[in-house]
């Protein structure tokens, strides 16, 4: 029995025109979690072409993985203009099935779902793998976030998905998406019972029903490379709740483990 589960596609990324590298939210999640020391496993999708490059490098965090086959890679390149991170969507993998999500989240308690787009874990999904006992954690990216080829494109039309999810993690970018604002105080509207809105350098805010507080970053010198961070924190919040903290004290520890994750990479 593990506490954690991350599920989702490793990606083929290809980063202001270097070679492809390893990529996508449940690479991400399983960099944190091993460093971490989290009882976690983590369930990986990707090509069987693509397997042989992608999954052992996923494998070399030493959590236990398990990787799923699909026909398509998800691939992505993209840069970065400042803080922003500028996107094309080259390929996209397949759809993870309610039953195969369900059997891959096994008996773990609290889901991190490394969606992408929108198709990677549709409603149904979602709904199968919300029953009583479970917390899910998604990221609103890969709920806005279309299917499309091309220019990364994003829109509201993510349906009632919502109601099945406790925790939901979005950047500014991504409530200006779903509710045409990154005004914290509009996304209690959402009515998902935790939320966690990061905002870049500015930090993050943490949203449930009882309150809205600010929770700042903490600088880390020099240039870095941001790809991964948005990743490590909404796993390393997951961590924290999942051993009893409350989500103001888990997103302080969030932000100061990204900080540090960003100064070792």
């Amino acid at each position: 029995m593990t506490t954690i589960a991350a599920l989702g596609h490793i990606t083929r990324d290809v980063v202001e025109g270097a070679e492809p590298r390893p990529g996508g939210g449940v690479f991400y999640a399983a960099r944190a979690l091993a460093r971490l020391g989290a009882d976690a496993h983590i369930e990986a999708s990707c090509s069987a072409e693509h397997r042989p490059d992608l999954l052992p490098p996923l494998e070399a965090f030493g959590l236990p993985v398990t990787w799923h086959e699909s026909a398509t890679t998800t691939q992505y390149s993209f840069h970065y203009e400042e803080e922003q991170r500028i996107m094309w969507q080259d390929a996209v993998g397949d759809p993870w099935t309610p039953d195969q999500a369900v059997e891959a989240a096994g008996d773990a308690t609290w889901i991190d779902v490394c969606a992408l787009t929108r198709t990677d874990f549709p409603p149904a999904t979602i709904a199968a793998l919300d029953p009583g006992g479970r917390q899910l954690l998604v990221d609103l990216q890969g709920l806005v976030r279309t299917a499309e080829i091309g220019p990364l494109r994003t829109d509201a039309n993510i349906g009632d998905v919502l109601q099945y999810v406790e925790i939901l993690k979005l950047n500014d970018e991504e409530a200006e998406a779903l509710v045409g604002s990154a005004d914290p105080h509009k996304l209690h509207a959402l009515s998902v019972p935790e939320v966690i809105l990061t905002v870049g350098s500015q930090g993050a805010w943490v949203i449930t029903p009882d309150l809205v507080t600010h929770v700042p970053a903490v600088p880390v010198e020099g240039e870095v490379d941001p790809t991964g961070a948005g990743d490590t924190y909404s796993v390393t919040y997951l961590v924290q709740r999942a051993a009893g903290a409350e989500p103001v004290e888990a997103a302080r520890v969030a932000a100061a483990t990204v900080s540090e994750f960003l100064a070792t990479p």
